[in-house]
């Protein structure tokens, strides 16, 4: 059974996806003994002690990329993916728009881009990302990143940019909509991954007006690939130079912005 695109949860009122998890977990789990959690998969009710059975085996489990599932009893696409298997869950990987999958070729043509001198937020490339965006050199410039793609992408293409001008993470979020961009939400894109397309920018807010921004070039279940600047192997949003990375979908906390149609 393929991963419904939603979080299941207590009271969930599919019996099939009930009794499709209740077999899974009885079949994983295969516990044995007075304590032995063993679920009635006749019964379409997802209850205390089906939660209790989700949360064991994400206890003693982990994902495809080999990391900890949560432990909160509720069936995510990671979860769902660890029980049925990473073909049942999304798996995206072209841009819904032409434009979009030339900006990210651009994005990729940048791979190894790095500060000079190293944490700098300096360099021939990252000045010019600085001053497409229209702001100083020396700042930092994960956003500014994003725009200049989306500028080379649309000079070649001969078209306006349509992205907001701006080296502001939470500035590019509170302002895209303005230029008829379409704005998904974090918590809905965890509940069913399926809603994020390759070309999307993701936006990251770590509070005090600080956040982090780059695109995402392919959704595997509940892992974005992602192309970004200012950044590196640690996940940083201070890192030094534009890199490919694999981040969780559920770590994304403000949301996604989407120029299909732009």
């Amino acid at each position: 059974m393929k991963y419904p695109g939603r979080l299941i949860k207590m009271g969930e009122a599919d019996a099939r996806i009930v009794k499709a998890l209740k077999n899974a977990l009885n079949k994983a789990l295969a516990l044995r003994g007075g304590d032995a959690i063993v679920l009635d998969a006749d019964n379409p009710t997802f209850g205390p002690r089906m939660k209790q059975a989700v949360m064991l085996f994400q206890a003693r489990h982990l994902d495809d990329q080999g990391q900890p599932l949560r432990t909160d009893g509720e069936v995510g696409a990671l979860t769902w993916a660890a029980l049925f298997g990473t073909e049942r869950v999304p798996q995206v990987d072209n841009a819904a728009a032409p434009f979009l999958a030339a900006v990210l070729d651009k994005a990729a043509s940048q791979i190894g881009v790095l500060e000079v001198p190293r944490n700098s937020n300096r360099g021939p490339e990252v000045e010019a990302y600085l001053r497409r965006a229209g702001v100083s050199p020396g700042l930092a410039w994960c956003c500014a990143f994003t725009y200049w793609c989306f500028d080379e992408a649309a000079h070649e293409a001969g078209r306006g940019n349509p992205m907001f001008r701006t080296a502001g993470c939470l500035a590019h979020w509170n302002n895209a909509q303005r230029q008829g961009a379409q704005r998904l939400a974090a918590r809905d894109a965890v509940t069913n991954p399926s809603l994020i397309r390759p070309g999307m920018v993701f936006i990251m807010d770590f509070g005090g007006g600080m956040g982090h921004t780059g695109f995402v070039e392919r959704v595997e279940g509940g892992y974005l690939h992602t192309i970004e600047g200012n950044t590196d192997a640690s996940l940083t949003r201070e890192g030094g130079g534009v890199y490919r990375l694999k981040r969780k979908v559920g770590s994304i906390n403000k949301g996604y912005i989407d120029y299909t149609g732009c």
